[in-house]
């Protein structure tokens, strides 16, 4: 049995083959939107190549899209050139996780996949999900286990770009701390408002979401996902756990319960 995760988001799309056992092979590629379906598959022809296969190795395929047009690209995409079915992910089918929140339908896939690996693999609620990517989303799930909603800000990425591209004078710099929160020169003065306050905005954000849920602070784990989780690890101590897999282990429980009815 092959699975093709596709988890496609903002600023990347990130694939994952599952063998039953283990992700076999994972591979990063750069969102473009106006993409056709077709410049994917040659994309994805090259990365199974390089791991020893070809479509005809892949059953089944599993995609969790926040891109509208490219969710149309890989459901044209995929009955073309795999003899594969097909779970496009979103509130409306069997995730495994009570999506309880006002508009269901508003909720992206991403958010509902880390939900589902958090409750089903990662020992349920309370808990919140940090997933830094083109933004930076907190997931908040409850201690029974349902999807209740959370807070959406901006990639830290996002902000220093929106940031360097209205002022004349400032300039992208490393996103790394300071010597000092004293910022003494603009290179270092922008690393400790940018770095630091993006810091600051997750632990805020973070125990503001544990009192909102009124529960003991101490009995909600903060689970955090996405590129830049490990950087951001280093300098705060609002972090219990990273799961670099997070979204894709959430893809593959979720095709699990729908699979031939299985769940």
């Amino acid at each position: 049995m092959m699975l093709l995760a596709v988890d496609i988001g903002n600023t990347n799309i990130h694939f994952g083959l599952w063998d039953g056992t283990m992700w076999r092979v994972t591979w990063r590629a750069r969102t473009v939107a106006n993409k056709m379906g077709d410049e994917y598959a040659v994309l994805l022809r090259n990365f199974l190549h390089s791991a020893e296969l070809d479509f005809q190795d892949v059953q089944h395929v599993v995609i969790a899209s926040v891109v509208p047009v490219l969710t149309d690209a890989f459901r044209e995409l995929v009955p073309r050139y795999f003899q594969a079915d097909l779970l496009n992910i979103n509130h409306t089918i069997n995730t495994g996780v009570k999506i309880d929140i006002d508009l269901p339908e508003q909720v992206g896939a991403d958010r509902i996949v880390n939900a589902a690996a958090v409750k089903m693999l990662y020992g349920g609620g309370p808990a919140i999900v940090i997933d830094f990517g083109t933004a930076t989303t907190f997931d908040v799930i409850s201690r029974e286990g349902a999807y209740i909603g959370g807070a959406i800000s901006p990639g830290i990425n996002v902000a220093l770009d929106a940031l360097v591209s209205r002022t004349a004078r400032l300039y992208k710099v490393d996103l790394f701390p300071p010597p000092s929160a004293i910022g003494r020169n603009t290179s270092h003065a922008l690393q400790s408002g940018v770095f630091l306050g993006y810091v600051s905005l997750v632990e805020g954000l973070a125990r503001r979401l544990k009192a909102a849920l009124q529960e003991d602070p101490d009995g909600v784990r903060v689970i955090a996902t996405g590129g830049l989780a490990p950087l951001f690890n280093q300098h705060t101590d609002v972090i219990d756990e990273i799961v670099d897999s997070l979204t894709l282990d959430g893809m593959r429980v979720i095709w699990e319960l729908n699979h031939d009815g299985a769940g």
